[in-house]
C-alpha cells in the first residue's frame, strides 16, 4: 500500500491524516492545545505545545493506519509567528498568532506614512496586525537582545510550516514555501521573494528568514526518531491555499469558499505569466499567491467574510430558536422566502467587498408574520449573499469569470443552502465527500512530489463530488440583500435621518 501523511497544524488544534493512494483516510489524529491570551487583544500559543501536539497527533494516524508513509506534506494556520535559536530549536518567545491586534497602532502608523497603494502595489495586501512583519518588528523591538541576536544570525523567524520543518529536520531544513511567504508582508509578490525594501521598514534581518521553495517538492527529511521512519517532507502550502488547491482548483476562474465562523474565499486568477486583480481597490480584495496544478506559483484573490456560520450560532446560543445547525435546513425549506426579512449579520465588522470595521447586525423588513423559519433562512440566505459580494467582485477587478465553486466547512452539509448559492452565483457548486480538504491538499501536494500520484488529475479522481446546478437566478432577492447593506452601512457610518423629528 502506498500512502502519505498529511498535517494539518491549526489555530486551536493540530490534525494528522494517512491517506493513501486511492483517496481513502487510512489513519486520523487530532490534539488541542492551549491559547494564552497575556493581555486584552493579545493571543500567543507556545510552539513547544504545538509540536507535541502535531507528534501526538502523527503518531496516532500512523498507528491507526497501520503502515508507514512515503511521504509528508505540512499546512499551516497562515501569518503566526515564531522566533527560535538556530542552534538549538529552542523558542525565543511565545508564538504570536495571526488573530493578535498588539501591532493595530503600528499599522495605522504605518498607513499614515507609506499609504494604502505602496503595500498593495508590493505585497498584494493591506495594513493590518493580522500579517506576520509587524509580530516579528514587535518581537525584535521587546525581547531584550533579540535584535542584537538576530543580526549576529543567531535567532530566525518563520511561519508555523518553517518551525515545523526545522523541527523535523532536527534543523538541517530552515524554509517556507510561497504561500506562507506572501502573508508575512515582507515577500514581494510580484518578484516572488523577500523585499528588501520592506526587510528595511521593519528591521528585519534578510539571514534570519526562511529560504522560500515550491510548494511541491522535498525540501528535506523528517528524522526517524520523531516519526518511526524518516519521511520526506514534500508538500508545503498555507491552510487556505491547501484547500484550493486540494479542491482541484487549478483553473483560472475555478474558486473554493469555507464556510466555517466566517467564510474564506479564493479564486486563481493567474499562473506565471502575471498578476491579476487590483488589491489597491476599496474592497481591499488580498492578491495572495497559491499553487497551480504542480505546486508552483500561481495568483489568487483572496476575500473573508467576518460571519457565517457565527450567525447560526447565535439563532441557537442568542435567541434560543434552534437547537442545533441542523434544524436550519428544514425551517428554510418549511417558507417560500423570508417574508421580506433581510438579516446582516455584521457582528463584528463588515469583511469584504465594503471594510467597515463599525457596522452591527442588522435585520430589516420584520413584521408580525415574521417566524423563526423566517430569520433562520435569512440567516442562510445571508451567507449565500456575502459569497456573491465577494465573487462578484473579484471577477470585476481581475477580468476572470467565476467557472465554478468548490465548498467545504460546516454549512456546505446544508444542501439547500448550496442550491441557493448556485442559483445566485450561476455556476455550479461542489461539494466534496470528504471536507478535510485543507489536510488533502497538503498531503496532494507532498504524493505528488513523491510520485504516489502521477498527475495531478490522478490525484483528484480519488474525490468524488456532489454538484448543485444553478436554476434561475435570485436577482430580486439579492437587491433586497444589497439595500439591507446599505441601510447596516448607513447605520455604521452616522447617515443623518432626513426630515425633523419634532
Amino acid at each position: 500500500m502506498t500512502s502519505v501523511l498529511a498535517l494539518d497544524q491549526g489555530t486551536t488544534g493540530s490534525t494528522a491524516l494517512v491517506i493513501h493512494q486511492d483517496g481513502r483516510v487510512l489513519g486520523r489524529g487530532y490534539r488541542e492545545f492551549p491559547q494564552h491570551f497575556p493581555e486584552p487583544g493579545w493571543v500567543e500559543h507556545d510552539p513547544e505545545e504545538i509540536w507535541r501536539s502535531v507528534l501526538d497527533a502523527a503518531r496516532e494516524a500512523i498507528r491507526a493506519a497501520g503502515e508507514t508513509p512515503v511521504a509528508l506534506g505540512i499546512t499551516n494556520q497562515r501569518e503566526t509567528v515564531v522566533a527560535w535559536e538556530r542552534a538549538t530549536g529552542r523558542p525565543v518567545h511565545r508564538a504570536l498568532v495571526w488573530q493578535d491586534r498588539r501591532t493595530s497602532e503600528r499599522c495605522r502608523a504605518l498607513r499614515a506614512e507609506l499609504g494604502d497603494a505602496y503595500l498593495a502595489r508590493r505585497t498584494g495586501l493591506i495594513w493590518d496586525p493580522y500579517f506576520s512583519a509587524t509580530k516579528i518588528e514587535w518581537l525584535l523591538r521587546e525581547v531584550p537582545g533579540l535584535a542584537r541576536r538576530a543580526a549576529a544570525g543567531e535567532v530566525v523567524f518563520g511561519t508555523i510550516d518553517a518551525w515545523l520543518v526545522f523541527r523535523l529536520t532536527d534543523g538541517r531544513a530552515f524554509v517556507t514555501d510561497h504561500t506562507n511567504a506572501s502573508r508575512t508582508l515582507l515577500y514581494h509578490v510580484e518578484n516572488r521573494g523577500w523585499d528588501p525594501e520592506l526587510l528595511a521598514v521593519f528591521g528585519v534581518p534578510a539571514e534570519s528568514l526562511p529560504t522560500i521553495v515550491s510548494s511541491s517538492g522535498t525540501v528535506g527529511v523528517a528524522d526517524r526518531r520523531h516519526l518511526g521512519a524518516e519521511l520526506p517532507i514534500s508538500g508545503l502550502a498555507g491552510d487556505q491555499q491547501a484547500a484550493l488547491w486540494g479542491q482541484g482548483c487549478w483553473t483560472p476562474g475555478q474558486a473554493k469558499c469555507t464556510y466555517g465562523t466566517g467564510a474564506f474565499l479564493l479564486m486563481l486568477v493567474g499562473g506565471t505569466g502575471g498578476r491579476r486583480g487590483s488589491s489597491g481597490s476599496e474592497s481591499k480584495l488580498l492578491t495572495t499567491i497559491a499553487c497551480d496544478a504542480k505546486g508552483q506559483p500561481a495568483y489568487a484573490l483572496e476575500g473573508s467574510v467576518f460571519i457565517a456560520g457565527a450567525a447560526v450560532q447565535w439563532l441557537r446560543d442568542g435567541l434560543g430558536i434552534i437547537r442545533n445547525a441542523g434544524e436550519t435546513e428544514e425551517l428554510a425549506r418549511s417558507v417560500p422566502d423570508t417574508g421580506g426579512v433581510c438579516f446582516v449579520p455584521a457582528f463584528v465588522g463588515l469583511g469584504a467587498p465594503y471594510w467597515e470595521a463599525e457596522a452591527r447586525g442588522t435585520i430589516v423588513g420584520l413584521t408580525r408574520g415574521t417566524s423563526r423559519a423566517h430569520l433562520v433562512r435569512a440567516a442562510l440566505e445571508a451567507m449565500a449573499f456575502s459569497t456573491r459580494d465577494v465573487m462578484d467582485r473579484m471577477g470585476q477587478e481581475s477580468g476572470v469569470r467565476l467557472r465554478e465553486l468548490k465548498v467545504d466547512g460546516g454549512a456546505a452539509a446544508n444542501a439547500w443552502l448550496m442550491q441557493v448559492q448556485a442559483d445566485l452565483l450561476g455556476v455550479r457548486v461542489g461539494r466534496p465527500d470528504v471536507v478535510e480538504t485543507t489536510a488533502l491538499g497538503a498531503g496532494g501536494l507532498a504524493g505528488l512530489a513523491a510520485g504516489v500520484w502521477r498527475t495531478p488529475e490522478e490525484f483528484l479522481e480519488a474525490r468524488a463530488y456532489r454538484w448543485f446546478q444553478p436554476g434561475p437566478r435570485a436577482d430580486a432577492a439579492y437587491v433586497q440583500w444589497q439595500r439591507a447593506v446599505g441601510a447596516a452601512l448607513h447605520w455604521a457610518r452616522g447617515g443623518a435621518i432626513k426630515g425633523s423629528l419634532g
